[in-house]
């Protein structure tokens, strides 16, 4: 039979709180991809492939 109590061995509650400009450069990330596949499903393929460009620029922050 289950227990719904947590195990001795497992921590609870250590999760490391993300900084602000981590989650601004991922929303950076996503926004710039989202424009480039909506640009590429337009046929803007130029275009799209500059947003990929930018999603890849502001993702080495991430690093």
């Amino acid at each position: 039979m289950a227990t719904l109590t947590p195990r001795a061995d497992r921590r609870i509650g250590n999760n490391a709180a993300m900084a602000v400009n981590r989650i601004a450069w991922i929303v950076t990330v996503l926004v710039a991809l989202l424009t480039a596949l909506l640009l590429l499903l337009s046929g803007y393929t130029g275009y799209a492939g500059l947003g990929v460009a930018v999603a890849i620029s502001a993702a080495i922050n991430l690093l």
